[in-house]
């Protein structure tokens, strides 16, 4: 069983030839929101206003707040190209959470999200048993993303994102003994 009570939830970098995850930083906010901008991002998403520079704002506070956000960036053309965070670790269950994930809609479609998802799931599981996914209700793209990798639907719940009310969502869980990564 893994014991660590403090796992560094923003590593340095983590990268594979699809994505490259970086520590998000303050100073991020212009190029990310680039990305945010697109109202067809969010249209599943339980916050649909997301792209809205305030609303988009209280969300990239969160991100920083969360101390395990990322930026994604396509490794070939180093630019943006979404964001995922992991954050809510519980050391009595050694349960992480990942979410808070987009992609620009140029980069939907199978492999960069199984690409981002892979390299998320393959470092949680270096100091926890299990990862859960926190997915809107009506996010039908993310429920089936989610499931592509083995994640099993376990509860719904409703989940107070960082700023805003709380919104109805589907928790999957992928157990560290079944992630085939």
């Amino acid at each position: 069983m893994t014991t660590n009570k403090n796992p560094n939830l923003q590593p340095t970098t983590l990268e594979n030839e699809f994505v490259k995850l970086v520590p998000l930083q303050a100073g991020d906010f212009e190029r990310l929101y680039k990305v945010a901008s697109d109202p067809l991002i969010w249209e599943q998403h339980p916050n649909r206003d997301r792209y809205k520079r305030d609303v988009f704002l209280t969300f990239f506070n969160g991100a920083l707040e969360s101390g395990g956000a990322f930026l994604v960036i396509d490794p070939q053309t180093h630019e943006v190209i979404g964001s995922s965070r992991y954050y809510n670790f519980d050391a009595n269950s050694h349960t992480v959470v990942v979410g808070y994930t987009f992609l620009a809609r140029s980069y939907w479609g199978g492999k960069y999200n199984k690409a981002l998802k892979s390299l998320m799931l393959n470092y949680a599981f270096t100091f926890a048993e299990s990862v859960e996914l926190h997915v809107g209700s009506n996010n039908i793209r993310s429920q089936t993303a989610v499931m592509r990798l083995g994640a099993h639907k376990i509860r719904e719940q409703e989940v107070t994102y960082y700023g805003e009310l709380p919104k109805l969502n589907f928790i999957y869980r992928i157990n560290k003994a079944d992630w085939k990564g």
